[in-house]
């Protein structure tokens, strides 16, 4: 009796050793502007237990220059986890891993992308302004459904106009823009291409 009951007290250890254990998280974070690791960006994981919006900080990591990040972390049992990416010029990364999807038995691997900032400059100026004029625009294309992103629906301004509004874009890409002066045969699209980390304008004149 007391050696069946030494190898139930161990199977039941290993087992519940077995049943515990570590996950790994790993992979490769990049930008995609200029297509290269996101070197330098600090990458930090969190846990999140389940039925809570608390957030606990794991670990936090600095990317090197091929861009990997690798974490280990006991299986606790949580909701999900969160990945968080930031780096100065550059949009944050906000990623969200779940329990159910992680593996005890291989590597979890999970590769995010990212891409630099830059700026559109609207400028719009009436030099011969008239009683009743009216301009309309809606964005064509763009950066959009970010915290920092302008609005996608139609914008009005009336009457005498020297304004200017920055929009924020991916870099290196297209911000373009649908205008109409009302009563005249004046209407078309302005665009430009946005210059990473840099400032565009885009100048209406009418």
């Amino acid at each position: 009796m007391k050696y069946w009951s030494v190898i139930l007290i161990l199977a039941l250890f290993f087992a519940c050793k077995k049943g515990k254990g570590d996950f790994t998280l790993k992979g490769v974070i990049t930008e995609t502007t200029f297509s290269t690791p996101h070197a330098g960006a600090v990458v930090k994981l969190y846990q999140v237990p389940a039925g809570t919006s608390q957030e606990i900080l794991i670990g936090t990591q600095t990317l090197g220059s091929d861009g990997a990040y690798s974490f280990t972390f006991p299986r606790d049992k949580m909701e999900k986890y969160i990945v968080k990416v930031t780096k100065n010029n550059y949009f944050s990364l906000n990623e969200t891993v779940y329990f159910s999807e992680l593996s005890l038995e291989e590597d979890n691997i999970a590769n995010f992308s990212t891409t630099a900032k830059s700026w559109a400059k609207l400028r719009f100026v009436n030099s011969s302004p008239q009683p009743g004029d009216i301009l309309t625009y809606i964005k064509q294309e763009g950066k959009a459904n970010c915290p920092e992103c302008c609005a996608t629906s139609e914008s009005i301004f009336y009457g005498a106009l020297d304004t200017t509004i920055y929009c924020i874009n991916d870099g290196n890409t297209i911000y373009s823009y649908f205008y109409t002066v009302s009563g005249t045969t004046n209407q078309g699209i302005k665009s430009a291409t946005t210059i990473a980390f840099d400032t565009t304008e885009i100048l209406l004149n009418y």
